[in-house]
Parts: structure tokens; C-alpha cells; sequence
């Protein structure tokens, strides 16, 4: 791509908070995280080649010259811990200490000074001081994870120390100072909190000198089978399994999928299914209930008067997609079967394929040897409920 291009051939200049001038260096999966090889993902596979995360690259690449604070937002699963680490892994400090808080984790009670460290005799039980998570980073890195739980008086330290670069430890009067480059995580908008009166607004002109906003896996649906292949081989790795290849006509049907848990949940589902083996595992997940339920149900707004002609219309339509989706998979998704088991004409499932939204995605010529012998060997598919061969086809015919 151009931009690795010109990152190869030449040296980027970027300027850091203090004014000086230094140099971005490229991501390359052969730079080393904390003096030991980086345990990172094919890059490929953590940007991919939608321009949002291509976007999210660069940022890194920049940043990581420089210890300007970095805000790392984005949903839950789309990876902001990893960036973390390769903001991280990149600059100067990648030898040196990398130190991550998860911030709701530790009650209030015990947040500051697990952050912050406290003296001898600070509080009942303090019989020696302690250093806390910020000089455990002196000279690496602090990553706060969920910044916006930090109560009040953690975030006025914390304040403190990105303005000047010291702290006073918990029954402290001393001030510390040290090196230490924070990285936030948010998994919401922070200036809602803002808003809200939960977070110091100069707290967040502080941490977010730099913002990367992480994109959720609906908005890179591109990437899809290129994660779906990565986790696949990781799994099958780890668990020393060689499942089946995961069809192209389901992965189309899981880029379809909105991914509420991101990329973890993604990761989850593959290696789920790298031990179990059974595509049925995927479609489960990412199938939506309407067109998986053993009933035909329909949402009704009981508030205002409603269309008994349209609902009984949508109930039908999802129905055929769960009938047509289940024939294809039973069928290996040969098209030329499916529509001969369900007695409509070749083309009237095309239209209907459409319709479900994967149409264009199936091969006309593809053969396979699943092929349903009878409606009963339907049945053993999932529990879908038909009868008999005539139930299906008279829903699938219209005048």
C-alpha cells in the first residue's frame, strides 16, 4: 500500500510534546516489546484494509515517536489494549516497564493508593511504605484502562502528574518526581462524563493529546475472513485440532452480522468452533433470532392501531429466510438442489436469495456431496419444525 511505501522509503518527521523533533518509525512485526519478540498479530490482520484502521495505524506510528498522552477509545473487543501495547512497543520506552490498571477492577476505596503507592503508617496497617502502579512505569509506561471510573481525588493527582510530572504518594508530603507516559482507555464518549459532572474537563484536555478512536467490527465487515482465517489457524494451533475450513457462504453471513462484542466475540466464536467443528455453532450465534426460532413470532407496538396484513407479511418473509437459509447449509449451499428440494423454480430462489442478502455471494456451479435426502433428514439439521416437503413449499410460493 502507498503508505507503507513511503513509511519504507523514507523517515517521517513528527513533533513531540516538548517540542523536539524525532523520528516515526514504520510498524514491522520484527521490532521487539519489552526486550522480548513482540507477540503480536500479522499487522495485516490488526488494521486490515479498511481505511478507518489504516487511519488508526499511522496514528500509532506517529505518536509513537514522541510521549505525548494518548486516548485510546473505542467499544468493548475492538482492541484498544493491543494498540496500547504497540504504542508502546515502538517508542523509546519499549524496554522498560509496561504497567496497565483496570480501573474498575480496584475498589475507590483502594484505587489511589494502589496508583499512587502510600507511606509508612499512611493508615492503620501501613507498616512499610509501598510504590504504587505510576513509579512501578517510571521510565515506561502507565496504561489506565476504563479511565472514566477514576474517582475525584485520583483524578486531581493524576492531573497533577501529567502537568508536571510528580505525585505525592498517599500520606506523602514529598513530591515524586518521575517519567512516566500515560495511555487512557475509554470505552465511552469521556465528554459525556464531562457533561455529567463525573470527569474533570482539564483532566481530558490532559490525557487526549493525541485521540485514536478504535472502530467497531460492523464498520470494517471487509477484514472479516481475513480474522476469521487468523483465529481459525491460532486456535487450531493451540488446541492441536485441524477443523473444516469454515465455508465462504458463512463467513458472508457472519460479515452480515452487526458483532455487538467486536472482535473478541469474533475470537470467542472461532475458537468455540475450532473444538466443537460444527458450522451449525456459528449460524447459531450469528443468524438473527427471527430467523432461527422454532415459532414464527413478530414484534407488535400494542400502543397504536397496526396492520395485520403487513405483520402476518414480515413473519412470513422471516420465515422463508430461516427455511432457505437451513436448505442451503443442509444442501452445502449448491443452490441448484436447494431450490429442487423446496419444488420452486430456479430462479424464484434467486429472487429470495436476494432478498436474504447473499445472492451475489454464492456460486452457481458449487457442488457438494451434503445433500438433504428427504425432509425428515431436514429435521436433524436444528430443531425447525417441518413436516412435511409440501408444508415448506406452499410458504415458499406466492401467487
Amino acid at each position: 500500500m502507498v503508505i507503507d511505501v513511503l513509511l519504507h522509503c523514507c523517515r517521517t518527521l513528527a513533533i513531540g510534546d516538548a517540542g523536539k523533533m524525532t523520528y516515526v518509525r514504520p510498524l514491522s512485526s520484527s521490532l521487539r516489546f519489552g526486550g522480548a519478540p513482540a507477540p503480536f498479530p500479522p499487522f495485516d490482520v490488526i488494521f486490515g484494509t479498511t481505511q478507518a484502521m489504516l487511519d488508526v495505524r499511522r496514528r500509532i506510528e506517529l505518536v509513537s515517536g514522541s510521549d505525548v498522552p494518548v486516548l485510546l477509545q473505542g467499544e468493548s473487543g475492538t482492541g484498544k489494549d493491543l494498540c496500547a501495547q504497540l504504542v508502546h512497543a515502538f517508542s523509546a520506552r519499549h524496554r522498560n516497564s509496561f504497567i496497565k490498571v483496570s480501573c474498575p477492577a480496584i475498589p475507590h476505596s483502594l484505587l489511589e493508593t494502589e496508583i499512587f503507592g502510600y507511606e509508612k503508617g499512611a493508615f492503620t496497617g501501613a507498616n512499610a511504605g509501598k510504590r504504587g502502579r505510576v513509579e512501578q512505569a517510571d521510565g515506561g509506561t502507565l496504561v489506565l484502562d476504563e479511565v472514566g471510573s477514576l474517582d475525584v481525588a485520583a483524578q486531581a493527582k493524576l492531573l497533577q502528574l501529567l502537568q508536571d510530572g510528580t505525585f505525592t504518594r498517599v500520606g506523602g508530603h514529598d513530591p515524586i518526581s518521575i517519567s512516566t507516559r500515560i495511555i487512557s482507555i475509554a470505552n465511552n464518549d469521556l465528554r459525556d462524563q464531562v457533561a455529567a459532572g463525573t470527569f474533570r474537563l482539564d483532566l481530558l484536555y490532559r490525557i487526549n493529546a493525541v485521540t485514536i478512536n478504535l472502530v467497531p467490527l460492523r464498520r470494517r465487515r471487509a477484514d472479516i475472513p481475513l480474522l476469521v482465517d487468523h483465529f481459525s489457524k491460532v486456535h487450531a494451533g493451540s488446541f492441536r485440532v485441524s477443523p473444516k475450513p469454515i465455508s465462504k457462504e458463512v463467513v458472508q453471513i457472519m460479515q452480515a452480522y452487526e458483532w455487538p462484542g467486536n472482535i473478541r466475540q469474533l475470537d470467542n466464536l472461532i475458537r468455540s468452533y475450532s473444538l466443537i467443528g460444527d458450522e451449525d455453532l456459528i449460524l447459531s450465534e450469528v443468524t438473527p433470532r427471527s430467523m432461527r426460532s422454532d415459532q414464527v413470532t413478530a414484534e407488535i407496538d400494542l400502543s397504536k392501531p397496526f396492520s395485520l396484513k403487513q405483520i402476518t407479511k414480515n413473519a412470513t418473509r422471516d420465515l422463508e429466510k430461516q427455511i432457505i437459509l437451513k436448505v442451503l447449509h443442509a444442501n452445502g449451499w449448491n443452490r441448484q438442489k436447494t431450490a429442487k428440494w423446496l419444488d420452486i423454480s430456479y430462479r424464484s430462489l434467486l429472487y429470495k436469495l436476494n432478498e436474504v442478502g447473499i445472492h451475489e455471494h454464492l456460486d452457481e456451479d458449487q457442488e457438494s456431496d451434503s445433500v438433504l435426502p428427504s425432509p425428515d433428514g431436514f429435521r436433524s439439521v436444528e430443531s425447525l419444525d417441518i413436516n412435511t416437503q409440501a408444508n415448506s413449499t406452499q410458504l415458499l410460493r406466492r401467487p
